[in-house]
């Protein structure tokens, strides 16, 4: 099939790959001709391990252009994946969607599809049809679609060539037939509903989620205060097969570009209709709440970080990828420098992002030995396979005060304990040795 994926992004770029991967030829559209020229070259302009891969196996099957008109004259399937950021009162910014929509509109000369990927509060794709089909020629017909998607970044590829399932939404049989054609290369159950339900599907999954993770931290909180350990809590709890064991991994709380703005869009949503999901409302206000933990354990230490040399290990949300979106560093970083810190901060990928908010204040090391040696205390904030497979007896070694504040759970207490670093963790008791006299 001829499919135009509108929008260059994790999502966008993402699906283009592996829907060339599975025999369709894509054309990929976006205004941004920066991005549009790396990916002519065959370089991604997003960091997501696999997308380059595919980009160059199936150079033959992508398009790359910002021609509105070159990429929807002979389309059959024009799929939507811009982004839809937060407002500042939480509902979602829809206006790229809508100028996708109009523009599609006033191009398109024969009946098509138009699918949904971005994220959009419910019943939105009704008035995105409407507005088309208003705009639109008197001969042609559209039909919208919504077709959420359930990637993770930093494994957004596998996700989508082997999801666990496909969500269709549709409001005739033919659509639900063409949806068909387009995903018959994946071997994947495919939820055929009505696009209401479907579009409220992506924020129920993706907000339990949410929830899941800032309800474990809460469970980790209470577990430093009776002295109980995660670890063994989650444990006991993931081989329920009711609970299962994903995302009970204790930490600083959920970043990124999904989880935050899911949550506040759902939540505005339910106001917005005189309602109030307290579930939700209480899984925003912990994840904020979680992001600072390190700060408060770090203060037990100094009541000032005036003068300290803080080292930072990690700067992204999450491992596997370059995206600071909501991302803890973010909060922590600023009141560091406020308070007078010299921060030295050690990231695989995210540090020339980084760069772009803090180009001068940080001090940007190549490696981890680099942040740590003459440190007098350091930080985690993401779980790097670098960060979870270093030496723990550098942190001994290299410091000038050995005390480390794992946002992210990377070493066992029993390690810490042998290399005589005091060690404080999330959900789990604090390894103490003995150090020089603290500020």
């Amino acid at each position: 099939m001829k499919i135009t994926v509108v929008g260059t992004g994790y999502v966008g770029l993402v699906t283009a790959v592996c829907l060339a991967e599975t025999g369709h030829h894509i054309t990929c559209l976006d205004i941004d001709k920066k991005k549009i020229e790396l990916l002519r070259n065959g370089k991604s302009p997003i960091y997501e391990p696999g997308v380059e891969e595919l980009m160059v196996k199936n150079a033959d099957r992508l398009v790359y252009t910002t021609d509105p008109f070159e990429a929807y004259l002979n389309a059959e399937v024009i799929m939507i994946a811009v982004g839809t950021p937060e407002k500042k009162d939480g509902s979602a910014n829809l206006r790229n969607v809508y100028e996708a929509g109009e523009q599609i509109a006033r191009i398109v000369r024969h009946d098509c599809i138009v699918v949904v990927k971005s994220t959009v509060p419910v019943g939105i794709n009704d008035k995105l049809e409407k507005l088309i089909n208003e705009n639109a020629r008197d001969y042609v017909k559209i039909e919208v679609v919504s077709n959420p998607e359930f990637l993770s970044q930093g494994t957004a590829v596998k996700d989508t060539l082997h999801a666990n399932r496909i969500v269709v939404g549709v409001e005739s049989q033919a659509a639900a037939e063409v949806m068909n054609r387009v995903y018959e290369g994946f071997n994947v159950p495919i939820v055929v509903t009505d696009r209401r339900s479907a579009e409220m599907i992506k924020y129920a999954a993706n907000d339990f989620l949410a929830l899941k993770i800032s309800y474990i931290n809460e469970i980790a909180n209470l577990c430093e205060i009776v002295g109980a350990n995660i670890e063994d809590v989650t444990k006991g709890m993931g081989l329920d097969p009711r609970i299962g064991d994903r995302f009970l991994n204790a930490g600083i709380g959920y970043g990124g570009s999904c989880f935050p703005k899911d949550t506040k869009a759902l939540h505005w949503l339910a106001n917005f209709n005189d309602y109030e999901i307290k579930t939700i409302k209480a899984t925003i206000e912990v994840n904020e709440n979680q992001k600072l933990k390190l700060i408060k354990k770090a203060r037990k230490y100094y009541d000032s970080f005036a003068g300290l040399e803080v080292a930072v290990l990690g700067l992204t949300f999450k491992p596997g990828t370059d995206d600071l979106r909501e991302a803890p560093s973010l909060e922590n970083i600023p009141i560091l420098l406020e308070d007078g810190a010299n921060v030295r901060v050690w990231d695989p990928v995210g540090m020339e992002n980084y760069k772009k908010l803090y180009p001068e204040e940080l001090r940007y090391c190549d490696r981890m030995e680099e942040a740590i040696i003459g440190a007098d205390i350091c930080l985690i904030f993401t779980e790097w396979d670098e960060i979870k497979h270093f030496d723990i007896k550098k942190y001994r070694e290299l410091m000038n005060t050995p005390i480390v504040i794992d946002g992210r759970n990377c070493y066992r207490l029993e390690d810490a304990g042998h290399a005589g670093i005091t060690y404080e963790s999330i959900g789990r008791p604090v390894v103490e040795v003995k150090t020089r006299a603290l500020v």
